[in-house]
């Protein structure tokens, strides 16, 4: 059994009144793939933010390979190997491909303070390098020269998850990855995403709406509801949950 890389134990956060997550406890083994499933208002953006240290939790802890990372800011959390996509692409339009990838490669691989983000050379032949490698592994290489706003979605979002796996993250975190994708785009996509995903070993836990990318790509799902767990397995046994075709799945066989 694979070595865990990810616990988190009882987590917790309120936005006042409002409970955004209860009691939340997940362990994820490292090269695992966990879909993440639940209604809208069901606390998954609230999970990941907290896990990327975007929020910090009301209560709880979140332990990566074994050191507690619970409440650190975000720019430390993604230097210990967490990194994250947005549903959102967070890309620089006005930039070409091969220059927004060299320059997360170059975050990437700058020390952890504002000072050496800021004196890390955008294109040093280590960032060019890994640039051009990742753009390979995505197979957006022929998009190399596109200034990046004037990218289609599905190209947008590759490029995006490209830029959050510079800098060699062992957690990958998705939000949405498939959000405002075609449906005839998103299976050929996420095919891309997993596949180079699953070369590099990056352990995945993604946030998705739609349940026939989670079925097909999840090794493991958990359901939230009301910002609580309500279960989780393998897909072939939440498919066949009871309690999660009465709340989420309908009557989906």
């Amino acid at each position: 059994m694979s070595s865990l890389i990810l616990s988190v134990q009882d987590l917790g956060k309120r936005f006042g009144s409002l409970v955004a997550a209860r009691d939340i406890t997940v362990s994820v083994p490292a090269q695992q793939i966990v879909g993440v499933i639940g209604a809208n208002g069901a606390g998954k953006t609230t999970f990941i933010n907290m896990i990327t240290g975007h929020v910090r939790p009301t209560k709880g802890t979140i332990h990566f390979e074994a050191c507690d990372i619970t409440g650190l800011p975000s720019r430390q959390i993604k230097g210990m190997g967490i990194s994250r996509s947005f549903q959102v692409a967070q890309i620089f339009p006005s930039l070409t491909v091969f220059e927004n990838m060299c320059a997360a490669a170059a975050i990437g691989r700058a020390p952890k303070t504002f000072i050496g983000h800021v004196r890390t050379p955008m294109r040093s032949r280590e960032s060019v390098t890994e640039a051009e490698s990742l753009l390979e592994l995505f197979r957006i290489a022929p998009y190399r020269d596109s200034l990046a706003g004037t990218l289609p979605q599905g190209i947008r979002k590759l490029l995006d998850i490209g830029m959050a796996l510079a800098g060699s993250p062992r957690l990958l975190l998705l939000d949405e990855p498939t959000s405002g994708i075609s449906i005839e785009e998103k299976f050929d996509l996420m095919q891309v995403v997993m596949s180079a995903l699953l070369s590099r070993k990056i352990t995945v836990l993604f946030v998705e709406h739609d349940m026939d990318i989670v079925f097909r790509f999840a090794q493991r799902i958990t359901v939230l509801v009301s910002g609580a767990i309500l279960t989780e397995g393998p897909p072939e046994q939440i498919a066949r949950d009871p309690m999660v075709k009465q709340v989420y799945l309908g009557n989906r066989t």
